[in-house]
């Protein structure tokens, strides 16, 4: 045990008009809705990376946070876990998710790194027999070393796609030995910077080799999970090859790989690729891609990937609707890709960040479950399209249909969408 939390008590289900900071209003892991209970619908998972490595620096100035497992030892990681599960404990949160670079210090050589990992993996195994927290799905940093600064998988240097392609194998290994339910690939810097040194064809063909080769390993070494890849529009890069739901799927289809990879919708992602949250999980589920999400928000105002916790009802409800409606989540759930604000120091800071955007995502959720129970959105949404359900127009060529309306003398008039009147409808649920 640890005394880093030594103020925090367990968060525990009070209810709505509760005045305690340290308590839940709207998350009851038990509460059932539907058939499922909350905790199950949810699924929550708490970010190691953000939660535990993270400085608290920004593009302007570096580290904030004091943290005492801050060192380049293996002592620190450590203590890094032990810290890590007291927090799951305190919030009840029943999953969490980590990338490599995130639980272990980087070693002078791959086998040093490998074998670091190795021991922190079964260090988390036992913890996990103690608490019952599992693994939500684990991941590679591709990302931060300077290796990486051109790419992993995309990078013009075959030795550094070696070196990828090693390190995800080493993380796909931990990640199955832990039972983790997912493996995400995140191509932080499978981008460009710029066009006068890129060869796109070339970078997006090792990008379908690379993934070609996960999917083959992932069979091999019998994981059950699934491959999920988090799309993202630029930013660390300019441009990503990743860049949103619709992107990512027309990459799959190129490389024969649509039924083996899902996606992992982070909702600022989202927003940086011009699109709502609730669109990209939509599309996702149309296109059988649909995964799991990682939950979070950007300033408005900033313009860019802020990761903040999440703190809108409605537009969780949005998202959480259209997860419901394509019949929930399987082997994904609600990962916080959160982190504090550089000013919130205090250890109280990183629990109630936590508990308040579980609060707020069960608000949403709930909402959401009860928009769907009523039948009023897709009821209307039937409604504008029901001239479809008795048509054969679009397996009809053109000539025929031509014939039709000269024939007919049809002149369609425009029907109202109604959004206005569905958007009073969604307040009443939120």
């Amino acid at each position: 045990m640890t005394d880093f939390f030594k103020d925090c008590p367990r968060i525990a289900y009070e209810g709505p008009d509760s005045p305690n900071d340290f308590a839940f209003r709207h998350y009851n892991p038990d509460e059932m809705v539907g058939d499922k209970s909350l905790k199950d619908h949810l699924r929550f998972a708490v970010a190691y990376w953000h939660s535990f490595a993270w400085p608290g620096g920004d593009p302007f100035g570096g580290q904030t946070f004091e943290r005492p497992w801050f060192t380049d030892d293996m002592a620190g990681a450590r203590m890094k876990a032990d810290v890590a599960f007291e927090m799951f404990e305190i919030l009840g949160a029943p999953y969490f998710c980590f990338h490599d670079a995130d639980v272990r210090p980087e070693g002078a050589t791959f086998a040093e790194s490998e074998d670091r990992l190795k021991e922190i993996t079964d260090i988390f195994a036992s913890k996990m027999e103690a608490t019952g927290v599992k693994l939500l799905w684990g991941t590679a940093n591709l990302f931060s070393h300077r290796r990486f600064m051109s790419g992993a998988a995309t990078n013009p240097d075959p030795e550094i796609y070696a070196y990828a392609a090693a390190t995800v194998k080493s993380c796909m290994d931990a990640t199955l030995a832990l039972g983790g339910e997912n493996y995400v690939l995140w191509g932080g810097r499978e981008g460009y910077e710029t066009l006068l040194n890129t060869d796109l064809k070339r970078e997006r063909a090792q990008a379908g080799a690379f993934l070609q080769r996960a999917v083959e390993y992932k069979h091999k070494i019998g994981f059950k999970g699934a491959i999920l890849i988090e799309p993202k529009p630029q930013e660390p890069t300019k441009h990503q090859y990743d860049y949103d739901v619709a992107t990512v799927y027309g990459f799959l289809k190129e490389y024969g790989l649509e039924d083996e990879v899902q996606v992992n919708i982070e909702q600022g992602h989202a927003i940086l690729a011009g699109h709502s949250f609730e669109h990209e999980i939509a599309l996702a589920s149309a296109l059988g891609i649909f995964g799991s999400i990682d939950m979070n928000r950007n300033d408005y105002q900033s313009g860019w990937d802020t990761d903040q916790f999440p703190d809108n009802p409605r537009e969780v409800a949005l998202a959480y609707y259209e997860i419901l409606r394509a019949g929930g989540f399987t082997t994904g759930g609600t990962n916080f890709d959160a982190k504090l604000r550089r000013q919130s120091l205090d250890p109280a800071d990183l629990i109630l960040a936590h508990a308040g955007a579980m609060d707020v995502c069960a608000r949403g959720l709930k909402a959401a479950a009860a928009m769907l129970d009523d039948g009023g959105l897709e009821a209307a949404r039937q409604a504008r399209y029901a001239g479809w359900d008795a048509s054969d127009i679009a397996s009809r060529d053109f000539e025929s249909i031509h014939a039709q309306v000269s024939g007919s003398g049809l002149q369609p008039e425009p029907k109202s969408g109604r959004q206005e009147r569905l958007e009073n409808y969604i307040s009443r649920f939120v």
